[in-house]
């Protein structure tokens, strides 16, 4: 049965329209058109300019433990690099007053000629970031904060001799803006001293709190 011309004539319309909706035309070259051109001006885009905080300065007090001298008050100075978000280097230094009064209980004028002498140190250390979190205040407050721990080494010059100290140590970083942040640290400065005539290992331990500034 031969179809109506009718209906065959709409057949090839219909199928006409089609292939010019569906497949895209093409232009004297033989490249194909695209079946819509979108007309968007392109604009240059400026990145934002995030503050650097790779470097750090703060300064510290707290309390020096001075082993067979007791505790006194010592405060310094640090300087850090972040090297990546993980590790760090540090350097710092500080004093401290120390008190010969207990020996002066036992040995008559004690060991230093006056009742005091200042104790002053240096040290160099690699730091590495261990547990990252936040510090609540209340039950919508919180800061971010950083646990790290520190290793290194340096000089103590004590009682007129210099020593060579190795010292570790492990701390709290809680930033209260962009820039700043608090910190307390504890460390354990290890050196020997000659004391009475004899060299002993000694161990000293700090702990001290202070404000940096990130830069």
């Amino acid at each position: 049965m031969r179809p109506h011309p009718i209906c065959l004539t709409r057949n090839l319309a219909a199928l006409a329209l089609l292939a010019a909706t569906v497949l895209p035309s093409q232009a004297a070259d033989g490249t194909p058109e695209p079946v819509v051109s979108p007309q968007v001006d392109r604009r240059d885009v400026k990145l934002p300019k995030f503050p650097s905080t790779d470097f750090e300065v703060g300064l510290y007090g707290g309390v020096y433990s001075a082993q067979n001298f007791g505790s006194s008050a010592a405060g310094g100075v640090r300087l850090a690099y972040h090297i990546t978000e993980d590790f760090f280097v540090e350097l710092a230094a500080g004093q401290t007053k120390v008190s010969d009064e207990a020996f002066r209980r036992i040995l008559p004028g004690g060991i230093f000629t006056g009742n005091t002498e200042t104790l002053v140190y240096s040290n160099f250390n690699v730091g590495m970031n261990v547990l990252p979190g936040e510090v609540f205040f209340g039950r919508n407050y919180a800061m971010p904060s950083q646990v790290f721990v520190l290793v290194g080494g340096g000089t103590t010059r004590f009682n007129g001799q210099r020593m060579q100290t190795f010292d570790l140590g492990v701390g709290v970083k809680v930033y209260l803006a962009d820039r700043w942040a608090v910190r307390v640290d504890m460390r354990d400065n290890i050196y020997t001293l000659d004391l009475l005539g004899k060299r002993d290992m000694t161990q000293n331990v700090e702990l001290n709190a202070g404000l940096s500034f990130l830069f």
